[in-house]
């Protein structure tokens, strides 16, 4: 087979790796750590490279995934809640973890152990599944659901992230998705060519949430260098799936990325850390403090569910 699936242990984060044995290419996964996504590595003119900015132990994931969220699956909720306060069906829920600016940030899962429930390799393609069920865990969301994650890894350096939503409660409820991967070209983000299609920019204030405008938005509707450009900022996409929402390039490693997310996921989250060796790309399928201002926020009924895809594609030249 073309594709193999293995699984190990490398600085005491346990790790699930599909691997295309035609190329070398692999990705690996931390089921732990609410299945991140680990490692994207591909053989280029310098050797092997990471585009995944990841965490180098267990102990470095420990003491800052709360922090920085590299690669964190964000369910049930995007982003940020407003003071981690928010109304449903006429209830006032809050919840008890919040970031140091007071908001509640980036879902529940981030930190939760998934189990694989299923792998599967043959000549075409690899892919790894994972599950985590979110059961009432805490009162700002007292609701029900399953959360499952495909991993698929597919030839020419695709990797498809699928993630599937399964309401398993009696009630109707609020859900969000996204992905908060960092990408890393090598050398600082400044010397990255960039584009994003998006038709525009949601408004935000102070606090990072969104006013209810939408400002038009074109600055990088055409590659060029992101410069000293500084980024923390939701973006309305254009919807169209024949070519890549976003796409970054560091000419002088020959490394890119593209994104190609479907409709489930309209919004792009981009945020550039002061560091600025590597940049937050974050599809997301409603917008920041969704479940207050209602932007994209899916109802999912008792028993439904409900998929969100995405693709990343290395370019290797």
């Amino acid at each position: 087979m073309s594709f193999k699936i293995s699984h190990f242990t490398e600085n005491d984060i346990q790790l699930v790796q599909v691997t295309n044995e035609a190329t070398g290419t692999f990705i690996q996964v931390a089921p732990a750590y609410g299945a991140m996504l680990h490692a994207f590595t591909v053989k280029h003119k310098e050797g092997w490279h990471n585009v995944i900015d990841n965490y180098s132990s267990k102990e470095q994931i420990e003491a800052e995934l709360a922090m920085s969220y590299k690669s964190s699956k964000l369910s049930p909720f995007v982003c940020r809640i407003n003071e981690g306060k928010y109304k449903y069906e006429g209830e006032l829920f809050e919840f008890e973890n919040k970031f140091i600016d007071g908001t509640a940030i980036h879902g529940l899962l981030f930190n939760k152990p998934f189990v694989l429930v299923d792998e599967f390799a043959d000549d075409e393609q690899g892919s790894v599944v994972f599950k985590y069920n979110y059961n009432e865990e805490t009162e700002g969301y007292p609701f029900f659901y399953r959360c499952e994650i495909r991993y698929t890894l597919l030839p020419q350096s695709v990797v498809q992230l699928q993630t599937t939503i399964i309401n398993l409660d009696d009630l109707v409820i609020p859900i969000a998705d996204g992905w908060h991967p960092y990408f890393s070209l090598g050398g600082l983000v400044d010397d990255y060519d960039f584009f994003f299609n998006a038709e525009g920019k949601l408004e935000f204030d102070d606090k990072l949430l969104p006013t209810g405008k939408t400002i038009g938005y074109r600055e990088f509707a055409e590659e060029k260098k992101i410069g000293t450009a500084s980024f923390d900022n939701c973006f309305v996409l254009v919807q169209d799936e024949s070519v890549p929402a976003c796409t970054i390039y560091n000419e002088a490693t020959g490394l890119g990325v593209e994104l190609y997310p479907d409709n489930s996921y309209p919004f792009l989250q981009v945020y550039t850390p002061a560091h600025r060796k590597s940049i937050a790309i974050e599809n997301l399928s409603a917008a920041p403090d969704a479940f207050n201002n209602k932007i994209g926020l899916l109802l999912l009924q008792p028993r439904h569910t409900h998929s969100f895809t995405t693709h990343y594609k290395v370019i290797c030249s």
